[in-house]
């Protein structure tokens, strides 16, 4: 078992390892897929896996899910600005940054140090001319995650020409590309 999470699921998006900490969500990693499966440790890692399954069936799924966001002050402003973007819809990191009277890159790197994604749906926040970054990366894996994220939603937009891929369904997954998002 792995000590370091409280539940390993597979997502349509990879395997995910859940953290809690007294009875709230802490942490959200997108892991190796060869990182064990968990059954979840305890009644909340269960209700977080299934309100997670839930998602991925339904996007308008709602997590009512306690969480415990560490971060400053500035990034848990970010972070509940993330939560207010409903389904199907983006902002600009420039159109949140000018809400939150901050910068651009300021508010990306608040999305990068989000904690708990999809559940604040940090995906929700895209470029100017693109789809801008997932998890600190520009491309590969991360942004097709990303990508898969927002058409699983509903999201209509397109760049570069190209529409984003279909929406999710249980039989696919983002290959895994070696890298790792971690928190630990």
């Amino acid at each position: 078992m792995n000590a370091c999470y409280d539940a390993v699921i597979d997502t349509p998006v990879g395997r995910l390892g859940i953290r809690l900490e007294q009875e709230a969500l802490s942490l959200i990693d997108f892991v190796l897929p060869t990182v064990p499966l968990q059954p979840p440790a305890t009644p909340a890692a269960t209700q977080v896996a299934a309100e997670l399954h839930r998602y991925f069936e339904d996007p308008d799924q709602h997590f009512d899910l306690p969480v415990a966001l560490r971060g400053t002050p500035f990034q848990r402003r970010v972070w509940r600005a993330l939560q207010a973007i409903p389904r199907g819809e983006t902002r600009t990191y420039g159109e949140l940054a000018k809400e939150l009277r901050s910068s651009p890159r300021a508010v990306g790197g608040a999305c990068r140090a989000n904690p708990v994604p999809i559940v604040v749906p940090c995906h929700r926040v895209v470029g100017a001319g693109g789809l801008g970054g997932y998890s600190g990366a520009r491309g590969g894996a991360w942004l097709a995650i990303k990508a898969r994220l927002l058409a699983h939603e509903g999201w209509k937009g397109q760049f570069a020409g190209q529409k984003l891929s279909a929406p999710l369904n249980r039989q696919d997954s983002v290959p895994n590309s070696g890298e790792r998002r971690t928190n630990l």
